[in-house]
C-alpha cells in the first residue's frame, strides 16, 4: 500500500493494500475502499461509504458526506460505488437520506468530469458519463449508458432512461426516455440517440425498430398508455422496445419529456 505520509486515514477504515492514497488525502472511519483503487491529493472519502476495485478519485473529490437536505437529521444512510468510477476533481457525491431509502448509488465505469455532483439518493447506471459542472437532483435515476454534456442540469425525482444523450446546456425537469437525444431549457427530444446505439452493439434492425417506436410515441399525439399499447402489440418480444415500454409505464408525476 503507498500511503503518503501527510494523509489522514482514521482508525476504522477498511483499504486494500493495493490502494494508493495521496497526499493530505483524508479517508473516514466507515469507508471501505477496494482492490486497485487511488485516492488523489486533498481528496475526501467521508461517511458510510464502500467503493469496489479500480476506482480513481483526483484530486479534491468529496465523495460520502452529508445530504444537502435541511430534513437530514444524522440519520444512518450509506454510499454504495462499484468498480472502475473515475470521479474527477471538485466531484461531490453524498450519502442517501431515510426518505429516500437510505443508499446513493453509484454502478460501474462511470465517469463523473470535474465540479459534477450527484445528490442524496441517486442511482447512477453503468457507463454513465456527467460531463464538467453536471448536477443530478436529489433521488434522480440514470439507467445505464447516459451521457449528460456539460452543465446540464437534472431535477430532483427525475429518471433518464438508457442510452440517453443529453446536448450541453440541457434542463431535464421530466423524465427521459431510453434512447433519446435531448436538448434545451426546458429539454426537447430531438431525436434517437442512433450514434450511441450502434457504438453499443445495436444492429441496424434494431436501431430501425426503435426509431419507429419513438415516432409511435413522439409524433403520433398519444396518450402514453396508447403508445404502450400499439408498441406492445407490434414489438411483441422484442427486448429494446420492450425495456422502452417498461420505462414509460414507470413514468410518475412530472411527465415525460416530450
Amino acid at each position: 500500500m503507498a500511503i503518503h505520509p501527510t494523509a489522514c486515514i482514521a482508525p476504522g477504515a477498511q483499504i486494500d493494500p493495493s490502494c494508493e492514497i495521496g497526499p493530505f488525502a483524508v479517508i473516514g472511519p466507515q469507508v471501505k475502499l477496494g482492490k486497485g483503487s487511488s485516492v488523489g491529493a486533498h481528496a475526501v472519502l467521508d461517511g458510510d461509504t464502500t467503493l469496489g476495485e479500480g476506482n480513481r478519485i483526483f484530486p479534491h473529490a468529496c465523495l460520502g458526506q452529508i445530504p444537502q437536505d435541511l430534513k437530514y437529521d444524522g440519520e444512518k444512510t450509506r454510499l454504495v460505488i462499484g468498480s472502475r468510477n473515475q470521479f474527477r476533481e471538485f466531484v461531490t457525491v453524498h450519502i442517501g437520506t431515510a426518505g429516500g431509502g437510505g443508499v446513493t448509488r453509484i454502478r460501474n465505469d462511470c465517469l463523473f468530469m470535474a465540479n459534477s455532483h450527484v445528490a442524496h439518493d441517486c442511482d447512477v447506471g453503468d457507463a454513465c458519463i456527467l460531463a464538467n459542472s453536471v448536477p443530478l437532483g436529489g433521488h434522480v435515476t440514470l439507467e445505464d449508458h447516459v451521457i449528460l454534456g456539460g452543465l446540464s442540469g437534472v431535477h430532483q425525482f427525475t429518471r433518464i432512461g438508457r442510452f440517453v444523450f443529453a446536448a450541453a446546456g440541457s434542463k431535464i425537469v421530466q423524465d427521459v426516455a431510453p434512447c433519446c437525444m435531448v436538448q434545451g431549457d426546458r429539454a426537447q427530444v430531438i431525436g434517437v440517440n442512433t450514434t450511441g446505439l450502434v457504438r453499443n452493439g445495436f444492429s441496424e434492425d434494431q436501431v430501425a425498430r426503435v426509431k419507429e417506436a419513438h415516432k409511435i410515441v413522439f409524433r403520433q399525439k398519444l396518450s402514453l398508455k396508447e403508445a404502450c399499447e400499439q408498441l406492445r402489440a407490434q414489438y411483441c418480444g422484442q427486448s429494446e422496445i420492450d425495456a422502452l415500454v417498461t420505462f414509460l409505464e414507470g413514468v410518475g408525476d412530472r411527465g415525460l419529456v416530450r
